[in-house]
């Protein structure tokens, strides 16, 4: 069998896509027809059966129409489908229940050429690699199928194959995507970037990443390392002597679909927990680490039972939930700077300061720097004004990106094409969420997170957000205080011992220096001392500060202050107390 001339392609390249393309039209009309005419059929489908009335055996015909047109047009159009899958707030649930059988119920390719393209990757015979292997796959996916093996060592693993060919389809499809685009962005009333094209190369950039399966195993390791220290979140480990471009060979997980419910509940698995588990993580992968999974469709998102580990003759229980996060294909990595300007966006939206809430989306792209945002910031206003008013616990991603549409059609808003990514990805760990609890707020979980990153403040950075949250035109705002504290205690894991000494290590030192004034002044705000207010933050907080634990965090602070030479700052702090 020939190579196809763009086989040699590793990374995803327009320019050269296009250049191969645009002198074989014969491939491009030919593949452009299928298209158009599966489509065309579909629609005249659905608009017959409007006219013949609208029943629920059409509905569900058409709706394996669907999911057959996308598995007939290939792996491109087929990732597009899995995308819509997560979107119960725009596809209608008959055609959800089909379009979610994408995920990992597709049409295998014969095992024999699975075998001997791993042969041939690995240049060793499968008897040589494997103990045992399943004579089928146990899951079939866009892009490749798995089988269930055991190394000889022993190790249940996973072996990921790929589908052959798969370069001359994706290209094609992504040339003619991109010509698409570029023919439709100018009539389209949506702005969602310079150019539409600019999310075909996203999605194209992505698809290369994601059939380069060294890639992903790198991707995995790098997401395992972020979350080595939580026990919560769970990595396959990689076998990288069995590994290829095109063929991955990782540690088996035992779990269930979280779109499994009612496996999950059999096993006695706390759905809440889960979720938990879900939101807090993706948090995390954006504001901490700015490295996220940007495929987390219920195919890739396990939960795990507990279970005993030994590990040097000793049983170590796991946590009652834990979740496993599977194909690392698709990942992003976030800037910085953009993880710095989605937590100013966040105390912005908390401050209600719609000014410089304006000026973080020319930061994040959602608006060109040139853009008068004068006449926009009334806009958010009136869109984000009672997200955090008395409708608090009705916020969730979908109200949000439902809001932030039509302000896109108003106002010269546009969608970064990274940015696509983060939404799509929040939105689909929300739906998760609902499935397995549909009273799930997402506050619930994800306020108490940013409450407590605010009020660790472990970084220079995170300290100056609490000021500007604690502080608004020079007054020390002690409800936003009050919120803060009892947001962050609503999660049972959260310690406020720890808080307090990185407060008060933090009040002692010369960063703080401002800080100790604007208290002392907080104090006496008005000419009268805030002892009412004094008496409301110790009744949220007595229970957590114990005289005993509260006199070691106080010696814990202070010897962290000794160790490191700085001791000397204590004196001159309360001198300077005393004189205010």
């Amino acid at each position: 069998m020939g190579q196809h001339p763009l086989s040699r392609l590793r990374r995803y390249d327009a320019g050269v896509i296009a250049q191969y393309y645009r002198y074989r039209p014969w491939k491009t009309f030919g593949r452009s027809l299928k298209i158009v005419l599966s489509f065309l059929t579909f629609f005249l489908g659905l608009k017959w059966d409007e006219w013949r009335g609208n029943q629920v055996t059409a509905c569900l015909k058409r709706a394996d129409q669907l999911r057959r047109t996308l598995i007939r047009l290939g792996p491109t159009f087929i990732k597009v489908g899995q995308a819509l899958s997560t979107r119960p707030d725009l596809i209608r649930k008959d055609f959800l229940d089909e379009l979610i059988k994408l995920q990992d119920q597709l049409p295998p390719f014969p095992t024999p050429i699975a075998f001997a393209l791993m042969e041939a990757e690995l240049d060793r015979s499968v008897d040589e690699m494997f103990s045992q292997i399943s004579s089928l796959p146990v899951a079939a996916a866009s892009l490749g199928q798995v089988y269930h093996a055991r190394l000889y060592s022993g190790e249940e693993v996973a072996v990921k194959v790929q589908r052959p060919n798969l370069l001359p389809v994706l290209t094609l499809d992504l040339y003619l995507m991109r010509w698409a685009a570029s023919w439709l962005s100018p009539w389209l009333p949506l702005n969602l970037g310079h150019d539409l094209t600019l999310v075909v190369d996203e999605f194209g950039v992505k698809l290369f990443e994601e059939i380069d399966y060294l890639n992903e195993g790198r991707n995995a390791e790098k997401f395992a390392t972020n979350f080595r220290n939580d026990p919560t979140v769970k990595v396959p480990a990689i076998f990288w002597r069995y590994s290829s471009q095109h063929v991955l060979v990782l540690e088996w997980i035992h779990g269930y679909k979280l779109t499994d419910t009612a496996r999950i509940r059999e096993a006695g698995l706390a759905t809440d927990a889960l979720i938990e588990i879900g939101v807090t993580s993706g948090l995390r992968q954006l504001l901490e680490y700015g490295f996220f999974h940007a495929d987390p469709h219920p195919g890739n998102l396990f939960a795990m039972a507990p279970h005993c580990d030994v590990q040097g003759g000793k049983a170590t229980e796991q946590p009652m939930a834990q979740m496993a996060y599977i194909d690392f294909g698709m990942m992003d990595q976030l800037e910085e700077s953009a993880k710095e300007t989605l937590v100013d966006a966040v105390v912005h939206l908390i401050n209600k300061d719609y000014v410089d809430l304006a000026k973080d989306f020319v930061k994040l792209g959602f608006l060109t720097p040139d853009t008068d945002i004068q006449p926009i910031i009334p806009a958010l206003e009136a869109v984000l004004g009672d997200v955090l008013g008395e409708s608090v616990k009705d916020f969730n991603f979908k109200t949000i990106t439902d809001r932030f549409s039509e302000l896109m059609y108003e106002y010269p808003f546009r969608l970064p094409a990274k940015f696509a990514l983060i939404i799509r990805s929040l939105v689909t760990q929300e739906g998760l969420a609902l499935t397995l609890n549909p009273n799930f707020k997402i506050v619930d979980v994800a306020y108490p997170y940013i409450a407590q990153r605010l009020l660790t403040g472990e970084s220079p950075a995170l300290r100056r957000r609490l000021l500007e949250v604690l502080f608004k035109d020079g007054k020390f705002q002690w409800e936003r205080l009050e919120n803060l504290i009892a947001i962050a205690r609503s999660d049972q894991s959260f310690d406020l011992l720890p808080t307090a000494q990185l407060g008060l290590q933090y009040l002692l030192s010369d960063e703080g220096k401002f800080l100790r004034r604007q208290l002392i002044i907080a104090l006496t705000e008005d000419d009268r001392l805030h002892t009412e207010e004094m008496q409301r933050l110790w009744n949220l907080i007595k229970e957590d500060l114990q005289p005993g634990r509260l006199f070691s965090a106080a010696i814990g602070a202070l010897a962290e202050f000794s160790t490191a030479g700085t001791a000397a700052l204590i004196p001159s702090a309360l001198t300077a107390i005393r004189k205010v």
